[in-house]
């Protein structure tokens, strides 16, 4: 599902308009970006836990030269599904 479906979706079923969902689709993703940025997460009961993790400084190899190579640290997005969104999802 690309973005525009997702908005069209969230509209069809909040019966609001696209630009309203569209909006509230952003403000979403703002927030939850902006949360991670300070190293907070974001907890939604049921369907999953928004986080920020550190990861280390290591050292990689470069798949084309075998050379190994210093991949400095960084921080990531992390996404853990909550217990309705994995039985939702199970077959």
């Amino acid at each position: 599902m690309k973005k525009t479906e997702l908005i069209a979706d969230i509209a069809r079923q909040a019966r609001v308009t696209k630009v309203i969902a569209e909006k509230t689709l952003e403000a979403f993703t703002t927030s939850v970006m902006k949360s991670l940025k300070k190293g907070d997460s974001i907890t939604l009961t049921g369907f999953g836990t928004f986080s920020a993790s550190k990861r280390k400084a290591r050292t990689g190899r470069n798949p084309q030269t075998g050379q190994a190579m210093r991949i400095p640290a960084t921080s990531v997005a992390k996404f853990k599904a909550g217990k309705f969104l994995k039985q939702a999802v199970k077959k």
